[in-house]
């Protein structure tokens, strides 16, 4: 899977760990930014990573933060995205099931490094329910 991964300074710890974790199951990542712990405007770097999801480019892209709630906010202004803060797997689960989220985010300084990978592995293989959700995502596209 071709996967956009994005940070700032407060989630760039994670998205490095994140990066290594990918390449290591064989997804290819795209890196958006940012390159280093050091402070930074993170619509910089969510903006284009969800804007790649949202033209194919990429099929899923993950974000981070401090909490994840900004770069979530920021993913969900690019038409075509849907974007699910997850601080745990069961808020993965139902962001991909009933959400068809292609896009999550979250915060480095909320979930456990462990967590975070537990997460991204749901969120790339747990598949969208479809049947009444598809009615909704369509409505969600369509505003």
């Amino acid at each position: 899977m071709r996967i956009a991964i994005a940070s700032d300074h407060a989630g760039f710890e994670y998205k490095e760990w994140i990066k290594k974790h990918l390449e290591a199951a064989g997804h290819e990542v795209v890196d958006f930014g940012t390159d280093s712990a050091e402070s930074c405007d993170y619509p910089e770097f969510i903006g284009p990573a969800a804007e790649a999801v949202a033209r194919g480019e990429c099929e899923r892209g993950i974000v981070m933060g401090g909490s994840g709630n900004g770069e979530a906010i920021v993913a969900n202004r690019v038409r075509g995205v849907r974007c699910a803060v997850c601080w745990n797997v069961e808020s993965a689960r139902l962001g991909r099931r009933h959400n068809d989220a292609n896009v999550i985010s979250f915060g480095q300084r909320m979930v456990s490094i462990e967590a975070a990978l537990e997460i991204v592995d749901l969120f790339l293989s747990e598949p969208f329910d479809g049947g009444r959700h598809e009615r909704r995502i369509r409505k969600i596209d369509a505003s």
